[in-house]
């Protein structure tokens, strides 16, 4: 409820507007913000600023201040990897506490900010986020709200745990199995691999070897199997994924015995994208644009793998509303809409 009331008598009260201070040849400026709670020591500066009555919010019982509420929706939404900041003009902001995936219970957000008067916003689910980058932020709309509003919202938050969270990258020993008959008799000079061994190398992967070999289904899958024998964590086979007879590496995946999630993704670039598992070993197989396109599927599913998820076919399915790139003068990705449809 908004009144008007002697200063003396506004301690723990809300400032319903902006108090500016002015000093002539000297300063012009804002002395105490809106949403202010009222203090004992200001009640002398405000006295020095010819304020003897006041606007303010009354904390009636049942309604919480906009900082308050901030805090509470924030804390409650915040899962692993969240550090919240101190609220600010009302508004709270969630961070990544270390670089990982950043995962959104989007049918969580949408029914928090189905709550009146109050509001959450957030970065698109399932990019890779840098330490400190700011992930979501919270605030109410007004400068106080009804108790229960924050209670509702933090038993949606309570139910569906956790409705933002970074998830942490697990590095992996990868291997690389480099098809091509052109490239093994060393015809043309191999440009997969030193793509792979840097995007391995951003997320701190290690690359066991890299094996050369020809379009043979058999020499394909025999060098899929010794990476596993040999510590292989994921397997990423270049090249041959197009539909061209000659182009066998799915083949070679499935005779090295792994069960196929997908062949075939609805983004561009990387529409040849497969995905299979080997027990519990990823084998991912990578059609060339992986060679010249900064960002393409590998870099979207890159980050989900590595943060431990098993990837169905409905995730990739999913990909495709926000599935084309844009091909920007300047790659801006993650910071942009590719691969992030919903």
């Amino acid at each position: 409820m908004m009144k008007t009331v002697p200063v003396e008598d506004a301690v723990g009260m809300v400032l319903c507007h902006d108090i500016t201070q002015i000093t002539p040849g000297d300063f012009k400026g804002r002395a105490f913000k809106k949403g202010h709670i009222i203090q004992q020591e200001d009640i002398p500066k405000l006295l020095d600023l010819g304020k003897r009555q006041i606007f303010v919010w009354e904390l009636s019982e049942g309604f919480i201040h906009e900082n308050d509420a901030a805090m509470r929706m924030a804390t409650a939404a915040a899962g692993p990897g969240i550090s919240l900041s101190e609220p600010k003009e009302g508004k709270v902001s969630l961070s990544a506490q270390a670089a990982g995936l950043l995962k959104i219970n989007v049918a969580a957000l949408n029914a928090i900010n189905e709550v009146d008067q109050a509001m959450f916003a957030t970065l698109h689910s399932n990019q890779k986020v840098t330490e400190g980058k700011t992930v979501a932020g919270t605030r109410i709309i007004p400068l106080v709200i009804e108790e229960a509003k924050i209670s509702r919202i933090e038993g949606i938050c309570q139910e569906n745990y956790p409705v933002i969270e970074v998830k942490p990258f697990k590095p992996c020993i990868a291997g690389i199995v480099t098809t091509g008959s052109e490239v093994f008799y060393r015809r043309i000079e191999d440009k997969f691999g030193p793509v792979l061994f840097s995007k391995f190398s951003a997320f701190s992967c290690s690359v066991l070897k890299q094996i050369f070999v020809p379009d043979s289904v058999d020499m394909i899958s025999e060098s899929i199997l010794t990476l596993l024998e040999q510590g292989a964590e994921l397997i990423a086979v270049t090249g041959g994924m197009s539909v061209d007879p000659d182009d066998v590496t799915p083949a070679g995946i499935r005779a090295a015995g792994g069960r196929i999630v997908t062949y075939g993704a609805p983004t561009l670039p990387g529409a040849m994208f497969l995905l299979a598992y080997i027990g519990t070993v990823p084998v991912i197989g990578l059609p060339g644009c992986v060679m010249y396109h900064k960002t393409t599927i590998f870099d979207l599913m890159l980050p989900r793998i590595l943060a431990g998820e098993v990837l169905t076919r409905q995730d990739i399915i999913s990909l495709g509303h926000g599935g084309l790139c844009a091909n920007c003068q300047e790659c801006r990705y993650p910071d942009c809409g590719f691969g992030k449809g919903i």
